[in-house]
């Protein structure tokens, strides 16, 4: 097939109209039209689904669609690496994470990434959904789970555990609870059970949701957990990598822990040699290692006190 005919294809199902494909590729709108007749008689099928908003793929034009997004992201990736074997350390990289560890843990130190490569780009991808690496919807992955894709590079970076909080006033105002029957009576805030999360974290936190709980706050981020916790709302169950930098916040019933679950850091084979993701997992290594030591120091001081 002609490249030009797929690279226009591509552009048009992309933006969903010739008018603005056009734009992008700095072509009139008949020479868009143009490019798409000759590639569906090249191929004898139909493209397109003409609509009153717009342009609709078709069932041939989804098919092919597929095909060419594979292509660009390997494209795109072609390109990454040949600015990547440019000794300065620039460009753009695209980094997934879950909302809470991306919003509380990584971006309160991203200045000093910045500070040693003032000229590299971040685009922090935050969601709970698992991006395909290998297809290049991002280029770095901070997982709190095994990755199970093929082809990934992966590097543990760090054990969490989930622990039970409160605010200080909170507990000044209900008393500390004594055991889980207790806790019954204690409003428990959670990320919702519903949402994507460790299977370590779900278990053991449909565990402490006992059946006769008088109440309940479920919330889809840990940022509203901890927010809500930090305003006295209840009881929080948080990560521990989370409540490290909140000393307001007391850890209630210390023997209730969750199991461990690792924290990966992950990256395609392609992108094995490429700098930026280097000098970004060698940020990364060097905050979790003093990460560490903080909370050796912490439960140190902790015990003597």
């Amino acid at each position: 097939m002609d490249w030009d005919k797929l690279r226009v294809f591509h552009a048009v199902a992309d933006a969903g109209s010739l008018t603005h494909a056009g734009e992008q590729l700095h072509l009139s709108q008949s020479a868009i039209s143009r490019q798409i007749r000759g590639l569906e008689e090249q191929i004898k099928s139909t493209l397109f689904h003409r609509h009153a908003r717009g342009l609709l793929l078709t069932e041939q034009g989804e098919l092919l669609y597929e095909a060419t997004l594979a292509m660009s992201k390997r494209l795109n990736a072609a390109a990454a690496r040949i600015r990547d074997s440019k000794d300065e350390i620039h460009g753009d990289l695209r980094v997934t994470t879950t909302a809470g560890f991306g919003t509380l843990w990584l971006a309160p130190r991203l200045h000093k990434l910045f500070e040693v490569h003032p000229d590299l780009s971040l685009n922090l991808i935050l969601t709970e959904a698992i991006l395909d690496l290998p297809m290049r919807e991002a280029d770095v992955a901070i997982r709190l789970s095994s990755p199970q894709q093929a082809d990934l590079i992966r590097r543990p970076l760090m054990e969490v555990t989930m622990r039970l909080y409160a605010s200080r006033e909170y507990v000044e105002q209900t008393g500390l609870p004594n055991n889980l029957g207790e806790l019954a009576e204690r409003r428990v805030i959670s990320f919702s059970p519903n949402a994507p999360q460790p299977h370590e974290a779900a278990g053991w936190l449909k565990q402490h949701i006992h059946p006769q709980r008088r109440t309940h706050l479920m919330i889809n981020s840990y940022f509203g957990v901890l927010k809500a916790a930090i305003n006295g709302l209840g009881v929080a169950a948080l990560p521990d990598y989370i409540t490290r930098d909140y000393p307001e916040l007391i850890n209630i019933l210390p023997d209730e822990v969750s199991p461990p679950f690792p924290v990966y850091f992950v990256y395609p084979e392609e992108l094995r040699r490429s700098r930026r993701v280097l000098a970004f997992r060698d940020f990364i290594v060097a905050e979790v290692e003093i990460f560490k030591r903080q909370g050796k120091v912490s439960s140190r001081v902790a015990s003597s006190a």
